[in-house]
């Protein structure tokens, strides 16, 4: 909800500094005006309040699981996203990392990883009586 209230909240700001200008008559101001508050938000929210947002306050966000992959867990680390997946024809897990703006990604790979829930028959649950 509060990724939504963000966008609205720069929308407004691009719209007012456009009406703001064009009823003076400085179209070419309000035009490069709320151009820049538009990609200053679009900056902001991309290596800065995305991960904020969906940590602390319930944002939205979303992650796709590599074809063939099965997801383990995510987790999060600071203000960062940790996420394993495990491929079953490798027997590897893979923890990569979802950082701001995705300029840090960190990746570890763990070689015949067999994660148990995954490798008992019941699928990790537990059978039943």
């Amino acid at each position: 909800m509060i990724t939504y209230a963000y966008w609205f909240l720069v929308i407004i700001v691009g719209i007012a500094l456009l009406v703001l200008f064009g009823t003076r008559n400085k179209w070419k101001l309000a035009i490069i005006s709320c151009g820049l508050v538009f990609i200053a938000g679009m900056l902001a929210y991309y290596f800065h309040f995305e991960q904020v947002f969906v940590k602390r306050y319930g944002g939205v966000m979303s992650v796709s699981v590599p074809k063939g992959h099965r997801h383990i867990t995510a987790t999060w680390k600071d203000e960062h996203l940790w996420i394993e997946n495990y491929d079953p024809e490798s027997n590897t897990c893979y923890f990569n990392e979802y950082s701001k703006g995705n300029l840090l990604q960190g990746k570890v790979v763990i070689k015949n990883c067999s994660p148990v829930s995954l490798s008992s028959p019941s699928g990790g649950r537990a059978a039943a009586p």
